[in-house]
């Protein structure tokens, strides 16, 4: 029989995690690369190179594919439009991607399903948002409605003023402000859902972030109560149907004490939303019976998907982020001797700093054992 063809936009760690999970399932990825050096071009041999945005490099890959899918948002909306109705199946489709692609789209569609959120406004100069931080009080946070990811595109202002070089660059468009909100930590939820509407959630996780970007997600969260887990998978559950997404959904939420208002359980409020194999869910390839990429895969086809259930009590998995070392593989022999019990992925990419370059995972009964073994394993992976 032939491998089932899946065509990927975006080369980067994802897409090479996603190969792995490809090889096992006997299914063949062909995916557009940014260069022929690119994290995924370094293990897929049907990789041509092209930008996410050249409608001529995106057909290319599609042809012949069952589906086309994706390890960033970052493609043309009309683009997939006209593809959706030649008869290529996207997923997750236009509709369902714009949620992530657009801020301003996301917050809108979330309040009308009812999803907590918090406060926020559309503005298009300094009155509107001097009147929105006058209204939801200094200090806010300002989000470009499209195209941040990381900690980019955001900004926290105590004034208009703050933001005037973004506001005199809009020409038409509009930023997301929203309310500042006095979070106790940050929690993400991962859903996979498929096309006859099969769907599956991973346990809720803790992350923690190191300069706008995630450095740390704990498995389970913990001292997250069963009610408060609940809703959240919940909340994850109503968007993924709700925004009609196939594949994987990863959904950021903050977790905000109880202010003495409500019956002892924190609120929960979403703040981002990913619709593919997310950082939050890379510990499911060594701590779940089912991987957040193997999912990922059978959900676009429509397969059947996985158990979603930990496979250990706790699992930690922390981020490389930039490297002292020239390549942090010569850093092996001394990590594995010391701890063995570490999973470790590199993903092939020129030492930057802050860059994420890989990750470990460290699972176990004892959460206090697994999260400083994954600490001391990257050390030595960063030359400390």
């Amino acid at each position: 029989m032939d491998a089932p063809v899946i065509a990927v936009v975006g080369g980067g760690q994802l897409a090479r995690m996603m190969q792995q999970q490809a090889i096992a399932l006997g299914v063949h990825l062909r995916v557009l690369v940014e260069s022929p050096t690119v994290a995924t071009a370094q293990v897929v041999s049907d990789a041509p190179v092209g930008a996410a945005s050249d409608a001529d490099a995106v057909r290319g890959i599609v042809s012949g594919a069952e589906v086309l899918t994706f390890e960033h948002e970052h493609v043309p909306t009309e683009l997939l439009r006209a593809l959706d109705a030649e008869g290529v199946a996207v997923r997750p489709g236009p509709d369902a991607l714009m949620h992530a692609q657009d801020k301003i789209v996301m917050r809108t569609r979330l309040s009308e399903l009812g999803v907590p959120c918090p406060a926020w406004a559309p503005v298009s100069d300094g009155a509107e948002l001097t009147a929105f931080g006058e209204s939801a009080g200094w200090p806010v946070v300002v989000k470009t409605a499209r195209g941040g990811y990381d900690g980019k595109g955001v900004r926290v202002v105590s004034s208009s003023a703050e933001a005037a070089d973004w506001l005199d660059a809009l020409q038409g468009r509009q930023l997301l402000a929203e309310e500042k909100v006095a979070f106790t930590r940050e929690l993400a939820v991962l859903v996979a859902r498929r096309p006859s509407g099969e769907v599956r959630t991973w346990p809720v996780v803790q992350t923690v972030q190191q300069d706008g970007v995630c450095f740390e997600v704990l498995a389970p969260a913990p001292g997250l109560d069963a009610a408060t887990a609940a809703r959240a998978e919940e909340i994850g559950e109503r968007i993924a149907i709700g925004l009609g997404v196939t594949g994987v959904l990863a959904v950021e939420m903050f977790e905000v004490a109880d202010d003495g208002t409500s019956d002892g359980e924190s609120r929960l409020v979403v703040n981002e939303l990913a619709m593919r194999p997310h950082n939050s869910g890379h510990w499911t390839i060594d701590g779940a019976v089912t991987s957040q990429f193997e999912q990922h895969l059978r959900a676009v086809l429509d397969w059947p998907l996985g158990a979603a259930e930990a496979t250990a009590p706790h699992a930690v998995m922390v981020n490389l982020l930039g490297s002292a070392l020239e390549d942090p593989h010569t850093a092996y022999p001394e990590l594995m001797a010391r701890y063995p019990e570490a999973k470790v992925h590199l993903y092939g990419k020129d030492v930057r700093p802050g860059r994420k370059l890989g990750h470990v995972t460290v699972t176990g009964a004892d959460l206090g054992r697994a999260r400083s073994t994954a600490h001391a394993a990257v050390a030595l992976l960063r030359g400390d």
